[in-house]
């Protein structure tokens, strides 16, 4: 029995009793009651309440949340506000909010457009924490707008260098992770944050993404060709394809992918599909890159090594997988300026993914079905530690993913198509689809799974008479939230 309770009592410490946001936004799983109804003949206020929800969806779509969840958030914040007969539709980069006034008037309608998307989670984590204010504070739509002004125009939370730094960081993470030696961590660091910041200045002259992507591809070749050219010069021994692979997995790290699988399987194919063919264009921009540099290096006497049967996965040392897993999340995180509090999750969690990974490697799993676990692991353990650190779950499943990306596989499979190995090579980029599509899917899997065990119940007689202490005053409304009764099993 004492076992028993002590496993009770750790299990409740682990999933606490706080929810992320987008879990206390399902149908039925809170109490609220909205504010005084909003006259339907009241334009401005009704404008006003669509305008900030709408903002609020636009923080969280830039930030790479899926549509459904930004769609849900958008009627929440909405009927908080006294306003539960409207449609929302989101579409890629568009938000569009409409409050329907009864058969007599006509409808009162905003819009708002993502124009970009950038990894900013510390913006996130205050878009996710406004929603919660509003849910228990009951603060007024001027208010909130105030706070969401604050939030958009707001910089980044560390500066530019310290986000190189952490760019660099990550790829050092995963050349240890691939098993690489100390040049190989060396030079994808140096490599990694010329890349980072090269990129940053063709983004503010207005260089499409795909040629960003491109030249990061060539860049990432050139430094692991030249030392593989002179490595017996300078007694060298290495492998060029972990350099590469690094810096491929950086560049993969930013994109949607996540949210694009999401998006398809939770019901707004279009947005997926349009998500998809993003993530699918900006991969072509890489391998261009890439095999553009192979081709270049070639033709100057350099010839890399052909294709090997190593692993994908990195090293059958578990400590290596474990420790660069965890410095590629942790790295992912602080360069996409998450918060503090956020950094030792994302740590865990990507020592949690490369764990599982390292584990099933010695089994006959495969690639594939082992990240596609690995990944639903990550979503499931995430969401749920996301609550005791109110993280948001997407910033915990993103730089959890984060060693889990095939980059070498990639790079394999290019440089296997342009070296005349051409079914291995195609063979390598299929697998490197699949790995991707089945985290993506193992994420969404674990975070609906998180979501699940934890979610808060409505019990009988929600609304009591007034309890000193416990009620929330919602403009002339009192609510009293009861906790569900503790299981005696």
């Amino acid at each position: 029995m004492r076992l028993k309770t002590a496993f009770r009592q750790g299990l409740d410490k682990l999933v606490g009793e706080a929810t992320a946001t987008i879990d206390t936004i399902e149908p039925g799983s809170i109490v609220t009651a909205p504010r005084k109804p909003i006259p339907l003949d009241d334009e401005a206020a009704i404008t006003e309440v669509l305008d900030l929800a709408a903002r609020i969806g636009a923080v969280l779509l830039d930030s790479g949340t899926g549509a459904i969840d930004t769609r849900s958030q958008i009627e929440f914040v909405a009927g908080i506000y006294g306003l539960d007969d409207i449609e929302i539709d989101v579409t890629y980069n568009t938000i569009l909010v409409s409050a329907r006034r009864g058969p007599t008037l006509p409808p009162v309608t905003t819009v708002r457009t993502v124009h970009y998307r950038s990894l900013d989670f510390t913006r996130l984590a205050h878009a996710d924490r406004l929603v919660r204010r509003i849910r228990q504070l009951a603060i007024t739509p001027g208010t909130a707008h105030r706070i969401v002004d604050g939030i958009t125009s707001s910089p980044h939370p560390y500066p530019y260098w310290m986000a190189n730094l952490a760019w660099g960081a990550m790829a050092l993470g995963i050349a240890i992770l691939l098993g690489g030696t100390t040049i190989v961590g060396t030079t994808a660091f140096l490599t990694t944050i010329v890349i980072v910041a090269l990129n940053r200045r063709l983004a503010r002259i207005g260089t499409p993404i795909f040629f960003q992507q491109m030249v990061g591809g060539f860049i990432a070749v050139l430094p692991a060709a030249g030392l593989y050219h002179w490595r017996e010069a300078l007694h060298l021994t290495f492998a060029p394809s972990q350099i590469i692979a690094a810096g491929i997995v950086v560049l993969l790290s930013g994109l949607s992918l996540v949210g694009s699988v999401q998006d398809a399987i939770t019901g707004a194919p279009i947005t997926g599909t349009a998500r998809f063919s993003e993530v699918v264009l900006m991969t072509g921009g890489i391998l261009a890159g890439v095999g553009l540099a192979i081709r270049l290096i070639e033709t100057v006497d350099i010839n890399l090594p052909g294709l090997t049967t190593s692993s994908p996965f990195g090293p059958s040392d578990p400590v290596s997988s474990l420790l660069g897993g965890a410095i590629a999340a942790g790295a992912f995180a602080a360069a996409s300026y998450a918060e503090r509090r956020a950094i030792p999750v994302a740590l865990g969690a990507g020592m949690l993914a490369s764990g599982v990974v390292s584990g099933l490697s010695f089994t006959a799993v495969g690639p594939i079905v082992a990240s596609a676990i690995a990944a639903v692991v990550v979503g499931l353990i995430g969401g749920l530690a996301a609550r005791r650190a109110l993280v948001p779950p997407l910033v915990v499943a993103v730089a959890g993913i984060t060693p889990l990306l095939p980059g070498l596989a990639m790079y394999r499979g290019l440089f296997g198509v342009m070296s005349e190995q051409t079914l291995p090579g195609l063979r390598e980029l299929a697998t490197a689809l699949t790995i991707g599509c089945s985290i993506a899917a193992g994420v969404t899997l674990g975070e609906f799974i998180a979501r699940t065990i934890k979610r808060p119940h409505l019990p009988p007689g929600l609304i009591r008479p007034r309890i000193p202490g416990r009620e929330n005053r919602l403009e002339g409304l009192t609510l009293t939230r009861r906790k569900p009764p503790r299981s005696k099993t």
